[in-house]
């Protein structure tokens, strides 16, 4: 009972930041008029704000939320460590080097999702290489030794190629991208993202009932009949395919995976499994909420969507570690 009706608080939550993203703006509308030009009913102005500018950033927002959310919570149950999140095992950092090095050669320029196509095959470059390194028999400590590894050669390179930049202007794109944002994305982007991101989702969910059984140990889990080879590999291929898309389109957003699925734990009775579905509802209520403080604290400076969510969560995170401390005492 406890578990429906937090699921339906968040799911409602999240419907309530989606309609303030699409009705709060530069641009005052009305209810009324945003709902019709929605449908593409009333002024023609109207009809591309709201269709062209609002819609897509709210979606993006929503399911970038949903998939790093339900990585950080997959992550965490299989690795059993309440620290681990998407970014360990170097699918975003690896992304954020592709859309990198596609701004500093110029193939962002080519065609219009240049960029965040270079990135989604770097993100899954990563993958192969960490599961090359990994191994289909490693354990927990192989895979976030390999992805500690992945990670830090995607940011070794990335800052090689922002040091060997000769272009002023090329590196302070870079850096503005690296920082996150949904904000002039169109619904080419959304159209990008979301297959890959509900696929990755979908397989995040079928690994509900291996993670559970998980909590009881790898021996237990196996005992149970739990492959953990394969449920290793189905989290790992649902993270990469939605986080990897997510960071193609909206750049790094830290904090999102590590700080919702701890504020939801104790609401889901520490049951990985269940955590699941109210970490992603939970990452996209979040996000969009922070979207929406991006364009109500600075609505005349470009504040960065990634900026706002590490003032969030990193405060939110250092008040959960000193009350696990404190718990411990």
């Amino acid at each position: 009972m406890m578990r429906a009706l937090t699921l339906a608080a968040l799911l409602a939550l999240g419907l309530v930041m989606f309609a303030a993203s699409l009705l709060v703006g530069y641009a005052p509308l009305g209810p009324g008029p945003a709902l019709a030009a929605l449908f593409g009913q009333g002024d023609p102005l109207t009809v591309i704000v709201m269709q062209d500018i609002r819609l897509p950033r709210a979606l993006l927002a929503a399911l970038v939320g949903a998939a790093l959310g339900m990585s950080g919570a997959a992550m965490q149950g299989l690795l059993r460590n309440p620290l681990a999140e998407p970014g360990l095992i170097g699918v975003s950092g690896s992304a954020a080097l592709g859309a990198v090095i596609a701004l500093q050669t110029g193939i962002a320029g080519a065609f219009a999702l240049a960029l965040p196509v270079t990135a989604l095959l770097f993100a899954a470059g990563a993958v192969a290489l960490l599961m090359a390194l990994a191994g289909s028999r490693g354990g927990s400590l192989t895979l976030i030794l390999a992805g500690i590894a992945v990670s830090s050669l995607a940011g070794a390179l990335t800052s090689l190629v922002l040091n060997l930049s000769p272009n002023p202007y090329a590196a302070a794109e870079i850096v503005f991208w690296l920082l996150g944002s949904v904000a002039d994305r169109s619904m080419e982007h959304v159209a990008l993202a979301a297959p890959l991101i509900f696929a990755g989702l979908a397989v995040l969910a079928l690994t509900s009932r291996g993670l559970d059984s998980l909590t009881l140990g790898e021996d237990a889990a196996e005992a149970l009949g739990v492959s953990m080879a394969r449920l290793r590999l189905m989290v790992l291929v649902g993270t990469a395919a939605s986080v990897g898309a997510a960071t193609a389109v909206a750049g790094a957003i830290g904090f999102v995976g590590l700080v919702v699925p701890h504020l939801l734990r104790p609401l889901m009775r520490a049951r990985p499994g269940a955590l699941l579905a109210a970490s992603a509802l939970g990452g996209a209520a979040i996000v969009l909420a922070a979207d929406l403080a991006v364009r109500l604290i600075l609505p005349d400076r470009d504040l960065k969507l990634g900026v706002v969510m590490a003032l969030i969560g990193a405060p939110l995170f250092l008040h959960l570690i000193y009350r696990t401390r404190k718990d411990l005492m």
